[in-house]
């Protein structure tokens, strides 16, 4: 994996505003000075603790905010209740910031109801933007204001902390859906979803493909230089449905990249 590639990749992701969250936003791009970075990225970690470390990184290496505590396990009666992300510093003003950050991919599943934000599901459907969102409100940032938070932040007065979210997501939907989507989702739309049978039909000898592991889900498949026709790949995708497993796969045709999930649902 290429180490500035991934970091560009965070970099460039799509947030989802409070328009569609109905949480203050934190964007990244409201870091100054974190283009062209690179630094060393930890290998032995699954891909959410992998974002959270650039994120850490840009924060820390931006001229106009600071990193004050990150990953601040909150402990009651010595068990774990739950985790602050972060809380960063505005350089400028010296205002404080509990920030959570999310990195997700989901599915646009239009069976599911007549509001499109119920409809953003993981490629496994055990999860959705929804309960992400839920979550987020009733359980992530109220732990700010749990007795047990206190002795971890003795030296700041808590109730001067605002809170947003940095939520980064690649949207995925079904193969040539024609219905339109708010400009918000329609940014974060980076390709499409198809069954297995779907996917063996549109095959042919001049595509080929990549299926990448989950610590590359999100970076651009025009970098990649390893590519493999169907046969190659074909054992590996056939064992994943059959485990209930989406696999992303990105597609090399002639000059063109594609991505997408091929879904067991």
């Amino acid at each position: 994996m290429k180490t500035k590639s991934r970091i560009t990749s965070i970099l460039k992701a799509s947030s989802l505003d409070s328009s569609i969250t109905g949480i203050q936003t934190f964007d990244l791009s409201s870091l100054n000075g974190t283009t062209d970075l690179e630094f060393q990225l930890p290998t032995n970690v699954r891909l959410g603790h992998l974002v959270e470390k650039i994120v850490s990184e840009l924060i820390k290496s931006s001229t106009n905010y600071k990193v004050r505590y990150e990953n601040i396990q909150i402990i009651e009666d010595k068990k774990t209740i739950g985790e602050i992300d972060f809380i960063i510093e505005d350089e400028n003003t010296e205002k404080l910031i509990h920030l959570e950050l999310a990195y997700k991919f989901y599915l646009f599943d239009p069976s599911i109801s007549a509001e499109p934000i119920n409809n953003w599901i993981g490629p496994n459907r055990n999860d959705s933007l929804k309960e992400k969102l839920e979550k987020l409100k009733t359980k992530q940032f109220p732990l700010l204001y749990h007795n047990c938070t206190k002795s971890s932040f003795d030296t700041l007065a808590i109730d001067t902390i605002s809170q947003a979210i940095c939520l980064l997501v690649s949207l995925f939907i079904p193969y040539q859906y024609k219905e339109t989507f708010s400009p918000i989702y329609e940014k974060a739309i980076k390709g499409y979803y198809v069954n297995l049978e779907s996917f063996i039909s549109l095959d042919n000898p001049e595509k080929t493909y990549y299926i990448p592991s989950k610590k590359e889900w999100g970076m651009d498949p025009s970098e990649n230089e390893i590519w493999n026709h169907f046969n190659e790949i074909k054992k590996y995708i056939h064992t994943s449905i059959k485990e209930k497993q989406a696999p992303l796969c990105w597609q090399k045709h002639k000059d063109s990249y594609l991505e997408f999930f091929i879904v067991w649902w």
